[in-house]
């Protein structure tokens, strides 16, 4: 019998990788929701007609939707990719304060978009809804 670590499963070792892509990605979907943001505010500031509003509002919404995405992806790259097969390590790094500052900031985004797409996206202007 051998000590250390456990062997990962393939699809473990998949999984980690493609999170591992996408959490690098992070820095640059974050900006692009910095970017849709300002161009949703100054729309609104410069009172913009509805429609266009309305399609920088779903912009937003998809960016901060892909923002909150790679957080979660890099969450759980963190954690590692014995966290995909097994619950107890899983858990056990989610107490690290590197995993916690991305599940804070994954938290983050995610309550930003909920807010966004309950409050933040204009109605279309009925000439235009059908």
């Amino acid at each position: 019998m051998t000590r250390g670590k456990k062997q990962v499963s393939e699809q473990a070792s998949a999984d980690y990788a493609a999170d591992a892509a996408l959490a690098a990605r992070f820095d640059e979907l974050l900006s692009s929701a910095r970017t849709a943001e300002q161009a949703f505010r100054q729309a609104q500031a410069m009172r913009a007609p509805l429609l266009d509003q309305h399609s920088l509002a779903l912009a937003l919404g998809s960016a901060l939707t892909a923002a909150m995405r790679a957080a979660y992806a890099a969450e759980r790259a963190e954690i590692g990719p014995q966290g995909y097969d097994d619950r107890i390590f899983r858990r056990k790094a989610k107490a690290k304060p590197a995993v916690h500052a991305w599940t804070d900031e994954a938290e983050r985004l995610l309550t930003l978009r909920e807010t966004h797409m309950l409050t933040g996206i204009p109605p279309i202007p009925r000439g235009y809804a059908a």
